[in-house]
């Protein structure tokens, strides 16, 4: 199977040959031609910096990727894509969608070297792109057809009669997008009695928080695939995520963000970043927080919160990244709404490893539109005790720090922060 893939990439006109005509705009269908010059087959070995090395020793860490001749043709066939859809429409974005589509295909040789699953062969791996640009096209760039989210999001499942004629799944089209990058044997699963106990909780329509640490922007998904490892499929399916405004305003996350539930808001960290815009942005976040309660107040509800704010950064003088430091009114006000709920509500630090999945730049970005990297890795998560006593503050993130440590030294031995 693997070589008739290769056969349709090599002898396809077509960069689009592997995407469903149907979910492709005009802009990008099969057919579509352009006066732009297809990018030539590059002969140089491609460099992946892994982000887990210091500036001094980055240069002897570096690990040398080269193409296979199946891999670069499926890369320079994404590569012409892009410029010819992009090149007159949006030229500022072809350098970091370029960028977007090495990374990629480059996970994807290292999985399926591993594994040998169909899901990352050339083939999966361009039709995957394609269509995250495509998506991201329409859904994020063309005026008519740019997806909003409102303060809350069900996620898009493909029921065409509850989701305005909508036929595809968001959700397991997002997991599928990252899921041949997560080393499935190496990746772990920790505190799994205690994971058990929230969904137990969860069952008996009790609400169940998960104060988490927030390393990539593949976080949903990689929690998704680790509660599927754990036997918690369905239950993964039904997590609701605190979402900051990135994630339903850049393009190439708003179709992630489509395939799952959210309640939308704009975290301290970027909301002072327009003062004209402040007062709205906090008129959101009350209706967002109006929104959560009713869920809560119906029960059996499971949420994924980053009391952060944001994703956790490198240390570049170290090269080890730590966790951020939760926000203590963040977690006193989810405290609180579990009160006003009059619906049990359980709490449980949840660390997360998965910075080396998708490395975020080394330092916030106001704007949307940031660089995309991708490495096949190990990720993990550790479900801690639940937080039971009155004391959440610093409880909570003492726990992810603790269970961070101990998991980051079981995946990359030698990197944790000092505690």
């Amino acid at each position: 199977m693997f070589r008739l893939a290769l056969v349709s990439i090599l002898c396809s006109t077509s960069a689009l040959a592997f995407a469903p005509s149907s979910l492709l705009p005009r802009q990008l269908s099969a057919t579509s031609t352009s006066s732009s010059t297809p990018l030539p087959v590059s002969d140089q070995p491609l460099t992946v910096r892994f982000s887990t090395t210091s500036p001094e020793t980055d240069a002897a860490a570096t690990t040398v990727v080269e193409l296979t001749p199946e891999y670069q043709a499926a890369l320079d066939q994404a590569k012409a894509t892009v410029q010819a859809v992009l090149e007159k429409a949006n030229p500022a974005l072809l350098e970091p969608l370029f960028h977007f589509c090495t990374e990629y295909i480059t996970a994807s040789q290292s999985s399926y070297m591993k594994y040998k699953d169909e899901g990352a062969s050339p083939k999966a791996a361009l039709q995957r792109i394609l269509e995250g640009v495509q998506f991201g096209y329409k859904y994020g760039m063309l005026p008519d057809s740019k997806y909003t989210f409102g303060v809350t999001h069900d996620a898009l499942r493909g029921n065409p009669e509850t989701e305005n004629g909508n036929t595809l799944d968001y959700y397991e089209w997002g997991c599928n997008f990252f899921r041949y990058f997560m080393d499935k044997e190496q990746s772990v699963v920790l505190g799994e009695d205690n994971l058990a106990k929230a969904m137990e909780q969860a069952k008996k329509g009790e609400n169940v928080v998960f104060f988490a640490n927030h390393q990539s922007e593949a976080d949903p998904q990689v929690m998704s695939i680790m509660l599927e490892k754990a036997g918690y499929k369905k239950e993964a399916e039904e997590v609701i995520y605190v979402a900051g405004h990135k994630v339903t305003t850049d393009p190439l996350a708003i179709p992630f963000s489509m395939g799952r539930n959210l309640i939308c808001i704009h975290s301290k960290k970027h909301i002072d970043a327009d003062p004209e815009t402040k007062g709205v942005k906090n008129r959101q976040n009350l209706a967002a927080m109006g929104g959560m309660l009713e869920k809560l107040k119906q029960g059996g509800c499971i949420l994924w919160v980053a009391p952060s704010g944001g994703r956790d950064r490198r240390d570049v003088e170290s090269g080890k990244t730590p966790i951020a430091p939760f926000d203590p009114k963040t977690v006193d006000m989810f405290k609180l709404m579990g009160r006003k709920s009059k619906v049990p509500t359980h709490y449980y630090p949840l660390a997360m490893v998965s910075y080396e999945l998708c490395p975020p730049p080394d330092f916030v970005e106001a704007g949307v539109g940031e660089q995309r990297n991708f490495r096949f890795v190990p990720v993990g998560i550790k479900v801690g005790n639940e937080v039971t006593s009155d004391d959440f503050n610093p409880a909570a993130y003492e726990e992810t720090l603790k269970d961070y440590y101990e998991l980051r030294e079981i995946l990359f031995p030698g990197t944790a922060p000092e505690l």
